[in-house]
């Protein structure tokens, strides 16, 4: 009986522990109506199914502990396919899934990426759903840490990107 207390235990340790571990992603529209209610910045990545880079990055940089409790911390985080075909209205506008020829994209992740259609993409948005940056490419969990940084505390507002970076600590261990 004390064997099946003590491993009850353990198992129960365990789910609470690993809570933590992955990032609470949300739909677009779940972000933007928490926003409304609590603004704050919004992470937004924009990912396709056949995309080796984006797997990777979901797979070693979203993975990465410190990742996890700072995007979890600072951020609204959305998990939007490129090619996703279910219709999204932000700003009073619907946006699509469309499809031209052998291309394929959502309207509202085209725009976000200003046209230029490359994944992984990793969209920033201040709390009045404003773009501040979008940044094409695979990161390493070295530099989104840096970057996850210099967007959660406004950095972005007094400092320049070369200045933050020559000074930022980091809390991941190489």
């Amino acid at each position: 009986m004390r064997t099946l207390i003590l491993l009850f235990t353990i198992l129960a340790f365990s789910a609470i522990s690993n809570a933590q571990e992955k990032i609470n992603w949300l739909s677009f529209e779940e972000a933007i109506a928490l926003n409304k209610e609590n603004p704050k910045p919004i992470l937004i990545d924009i990912y396709t199914d056949w995309c080796g880079y984006c797997k990777k990055m979901d797979r070693e940089t979203y993975a990465n502990n410190i990742i996890i409790e700072y995007v979890n911390k600072h951020f609204y985080a959305i998990k939007m396919d490129g090619e996703g075909k279910k219709d999204i209205r932000f700003k009073n506008h619907t946006f699509k899934f469309k499809q031209e020829g052998r291309t394929k994209y959502h309207e509202l992740s085209a725009t976000l990426m200003n046209g230029k259609l490359a994944y992984p993409t990793t969209i920033f948005l201040n709390e009045k759903e404003e773009v501040l940056q979008n940044i094409p490419g695979y990161l390493s969990t070295n530099r989104f840490e840096k970057i996850l940084a210099f967007f959660s505390n406004e950095n972005y507002k007094t400092k320049n990107w070369e200045e933050f970076e020559k000074n930022f600590q980091s809390k991941i261990k190489s």
